[in-house]
This record gives structure tokens, C-alpha cells and sequence, in this order.
């Protein structure tokens, strides 16, 4: 943004300068034109004049002018002559010396104002490089962190699959446990009684039944686990996604673009 308002504020400076520049070159050629005429009509006087001397007395061309002693009307006295020429010889003296200094303020502005681009430039590609550099630094922290999520998603699948292989082989204890209970429930009459093997089939079936809650506690808290772990991958992978991104927009694009910043010659137009 800074870059930008000093261009912008530079490309006003210039406009004004500019301005000035387009305002002496009018004047210039208002006194060129001036100058112009007044030497036109000297040099024709001049002519005159020049011609007037080479009359004499013997000349065969010269003839009666009657009147021609009589001052003109119109005509200029030597003082207003002489002020008139002075007049323009001073005008235009000012005028070149206003050109001399505006042609030196120009080469000023064009220097200061190219210094301080280049020296803006430079800030920026500070800024840029920097910037490149913690970009990439918090895209390997996330690359990093991104692996261990890895490694711990893939631990806790097999931690799933071995929890949903422990409560797999509990079946075959409870389906034992519980035939063992259905077929002694047919003994007949007096027989159908709670025995020690009664009671301890029992006590089995519960225990099994209590270990198998416990691992389905536990495959359900792992599986939430595994949810939470899969949110942050894809969190993780969309933030790398991002900084990638914004690391091709900056060091890519935008830095090999201003590598071909013009130097401080061609800015003070040379």
C-alpha cells in the first residue's frame, strides 16, 4: 500500500512538473516568436538602412519624394526604440534563466522521486522475501504436524481394528457361555438347579458381557478420535493448500515480476 500512495503521490509530482514544463515551453516560444519578429524587422530596417548609405549624390536611382521630411505619425522615438528592444532582450534573458532552473528542478525531481521508488522497491522486496520466508516456515510447521496426524491416524486404525477384533473373538466365548445356559435350562425337575457351574456360567456371561461394553466403549471413543484426527488432516491440507498458494502468488509471480523493476536511469527517464 505505501508503494502504491508513493507512486500515486510521485505521478502527481510529475503531473505538476510536467504542467510546469508545458507552461515555459508556451512562454519560450511566445519570446521565440517575439524575438523572431523584432530581428525580421531589424533586419529589414537594417537593409534600409544599409541601402540608405550606399546613396550619394552620383547615384542613378535616386528621385524626388515629396513630403518624405515629415515625421510619421506612428514612427518611434530612439528612447522607445531603444526600450522596446531592451524589453525583449530582457524578457527573453528572464525566461531562459526561468527555463535553467526549471530544467534544474526537473532533474532534481527526477532523481529525488526515482531514489525514492528504488528505495521503496527495496523495502518491498525486503517485505516480500520475508514474507516468503515465514510462509514457508508455518508451511513446514503444518507439513510437520500434518505427518504426525498421519502417524497417529494410522495408529489409531489399527487400534480400531484391533478393538473390533477383540470384541469379534468374544463371541465365540459368549456363544459357548450361553448354550452352555440354554441347553442346561431343559434339565428336568430337580435337576434344574443353580449349581456352582450354574452360577459361574453366569458370573462368565456377565463378565464377558461387561468386557464387550468396555470395548465397544472404547472402539467408540477411538472411532471419534479418528473423526476428530481425519477433521484436522483435511483442516491441515487445506491450510497447506493455502499457504502453497499464497507462496506461488508471492515468490512466483509477484517477486519475478519485480525483478524487472526499472533501475533509477530509466526512472529519471534515460
Amino acid at each position: 500500500m505505501q508503494e502504491v500512495e508513493l507512486i500515486r503521490s510521485v505521478q502527481e509530482l510529475l503531473k505538476r512538473t510536467l504542467d510546469q514544463a508545458i507552461d515555459q515551453i508556451r512562454a519560450n516560444r511566445d519570446v521565440k516568436q517575439t524575438l523572431e519578429l523584432d530581428w525580421s524587422d531589424k533586419h529589414e530596417a537594417y537593409t534600409m538602412d544599409d541601402q540608405c548609405g550606399r546613396y550619394n549624390n552620383l547615384s542613378t536611382d535616386t528621385q524626388f519624394h515629396f513630403n518624405s521630411a515629415k515625421f510619421q505619425e506612428s514612427v518611434s522615438t530612439h528612447e522607445s526604440w531603444t526600450k522596446f528592444t531592451r524589453d525583449n532582450i530582457t524578457l527573453s534573458e528572464r525566461e531562459e534563466r526561468a527555463s535553467l532552473d526549471l530544467r534544474a528542478l526537473i532533474d532534481q525531481v527526477l532523481q529525488d522521486t526515482a531514489e525514492d521508488l528504488r528505495t521503496q522497491c527495496a523495502a518491498v522486496d525486503r517485505a516480500f522475501s520475508q514474507r516468503c520466508d515465514d510462509m514457508n516456515e508455518a508451511k513446514v510447521r503444518l507439513e510437520q504436524h500434518l505427518n504426525q496426524v498421519l502417524e497417529q491416524i494410522g495408529s489409531q486404525e489399527r487400534n480400531i481394528a484391533a478393538l473390533e477384533r477383540a470384541i469379534r473373538d468374544k463371541e465365540a466365548p459368549m456363544k459357548a457361555a450361553q448354550t452352555r445356559l440354554y441347553q442346561r435350562s431343559y434339565r428336568p425337575n430337580m435337576e434344574l438347579c443353580q449349581d456352582t457351574a450354574q452360577l459361574r456360567l453366569v458370573n462368565e456371561v456377565g463378565e464377558i458381557t461387561e468386557s464387550i461394553e468396555a470395548l465397544k466403549k472404547k472402539l467408540e471413543e477411538g472411532r471419534q478420535s479418528l473423526r476428530d484426527m481425519e477433521d484436522t488432516r483435511m483442516t491441515l491440507q487445506k491450510e497447506i493448500g493455502y499457504k502453497t498458494n499464497s507462496l506461488f502468488i508471492d515468490r512466483d509471480k509477484c517477486t519475478t515480476h519485480r525483478t524487472s523493476y526499472p533501475t533509477i536511469i530509466r526512472l529519471t527517464g534515460y
